[in-house]
């Protein structure tokens, strides 16, 4: 493949893309929020490895409470 043809199968892919999220937004703003939740969970994962262990019982005393 040219230099030629490179830059050319670049700059339709990138509009190709482009029209896509602009058409189906909807596909953006999941991968956002999936990026999102995924960020949180690593963070939450993170903090629980800092902190003490919990016993089975406190846990489902942290369930009743919130039900």
């Amino acid at each position: 493949m040219t230099a030629t043809e490179e830059r050319r199968l670049k700059v339709l892919l990138k509009d190709a893309v482009t029209e896509v999220l602009e058409e189906r937004q909807d596909i953006l703003r999941a991968a956002l929020q999936e990026s999102l939740e995924d960020m949180a969970m690593l963070k939450a994962i993170q903090e629980g490895e800092k902190s003490p262990p919990a016993s089975r019982k406190k846990i489902f005393q942290r369930f009743a409470l919130a039900a």
